[in-house]
């Protein structure tokens, strides 16, 4: 087990005490008359005075406080508090400080504000913007990695995954199941799609065709109904392998991404199917960030998707949240720090396909001498009793 000690020397402490404190991500955003609540364990073999604080940044500033007084701690013992803001703070911190000599050992912090989405601890408006986007699908990616495993030795990480299957999906009586329903969520998870690698398809991974028989083998006999993606593109040729999609990612300019948007037109309508997990304009320089240029020829490039949807099932732009100050990727959809947020172009394009799924799509033809800089589609849905149309058109050109 890991936990931070903390052993306070002092026999006569600076007014204040001594203690510790954390800025959570680059400082927490703490806001008058609003109230966080404040779990944490904590150990000693002696009785315990602690105080817990919200400061500003540089700790001169107290917004809240709580007095911790307990003389049975000589086991974990879990405390829960709620500190009230007196005034606000973008770049808070908090602090647990004392004046009593000793040790004491604490774990597993967290300070939550106590109004969130749905009481599951995320900011209200960063879920309010992942929703109007209207998303049908969560998917976790894996990480690209370069170590190899021959696939005689693939077995110990075939059982994990199959391990980690029957924790989302099996019953509550299975050995991982009873583990996920002893957590609180006695239902199966509606896990559907299980993707094998990451970006492992190409004549530098020589095992990955390997690895995947290997997995899709397991995953098809323990679980039937799951549909497995396989990393290998199968948009110019038939895979050589059973899959029941395959993944396409794309990173291209804006200019380059405009063009690809008639790639699954030539696709064979027959075997796997395309999940094109990850798209976006990628470029260096100041318009990484976000462009109006770019969120168009992302929107040319998902209404080639959308006429294509009876092979493309799944597309999904990546990646979806960043902090500002931590932008080790771009670009983003939904840009946020401690207290603000926004959406990039990108983002914003994307709430106009947000009906596309299940919708009818319509033929369209375009008859202009510009034609070639174009991009429209045509779908109509149903909403309760009314239909609706949308006819989309993405001018590219000068």
């Amino acid at each position: 087990m890991v936990a931070l000690r903390m052993e306070i020397l002092c026999a006569k402490c600076p007014a204040g005490g001594v203690g510790i404190y954390n800025p959570g991500f680059w400082g927490m955003n703490i806001e008058e008359g609003k109230s966080y609540n404040l779990v944490m364990y904590i150990r000693s073999l002696e009785s315990v005075e602690l105080t817990a604080s919200l400061t500003c940044s540089d700790g001169l500033q107290n917004i809240a406080a709580a007095v911790i007084v307990d003389t049975n701690v000589s086991d974990w013992r879990k405390i829960q508090m709620q500190l009230l803001a007196k005034v606000t703070c973008r770049t808070s911190r908090l602090e647990l400080t004392t004046s009593k000599r000793g040790v004491i050992w604490i774990d597993q912090v967290s300070l939550i504000p106590s109004d969130t989405y749905k009481g599951h601890g995320f900011r209200k408006e960063l879920i309010h913007m992942l929703v109007d986007l209207k998303p049908r699908f969560l998917r976790f990616p894996g990480i690209s990695r370069n170590d190899q495993v021959d696939t005689t030795a693939i077995a110990p990480f075939v059982k994990d995954v199959l391990d980690s299957l029957e924790f989302a999906r099996g019953s509550a009586k299975s050995t991982w199941g009873s583990v996920r329903a002893a957590m609180g969520h006695p239902e199966r998870f509606q896990l559907k799609y299980v993707a094998v690698g990451n970006e492992d398809c190409d004549n530098t991974k020589p095992f990955y065709q390997g690895h995947y028989l290997k997995f899709y083998n397991a995953i098809r006999e323990a679980y039937p109904d799951i549909q497995i993606i396989s990393n290998c593109d199968g948009s110019s040729e038939p895979l050589d392998h059973p899959a029941d999609l395959y993944d396409f990612h794309i990173y291209n300019s804006a200019d380059d991404l405009f063009l690809k948007k008639d790639t699954f037109s030539r696709t064979s309508r027959t075997g796997p199917k395309v999940f094109v997990s990850e798209y976006a304009v990628h470029v260096d320089g100041d318009t990484s960030k976000g462009s109006l240029q770019a969120s168009l020829a992302e929107a040319a490039f998902l209404i080639g998707l959308e006429v294509n949807s009876d092979i493309v099932h799944m597309a999904s732009y990546a990646p979806l949240f960043v902090n500002d100050n931590d932008r080790k990727w771009t670009p983003d959809a939904i840009v946020f720090n401690s207290w603000q947020q926004y959406g990039t172009p990108s983002y914003w394009m994307q709430t106009f396909f947000g009906e596309s799924s299940g919708a009818v799509i319509h033929p369209v033809r375009l008859n202009s001498s510009y034609s070639g800089s174009l991009a429209a589609s045509a779908i109509t849905w149903r909403d309760n009793e009314d239909i609706f149309l949308r006819i989309k058109i993405v001018n590219f050109g000068p």
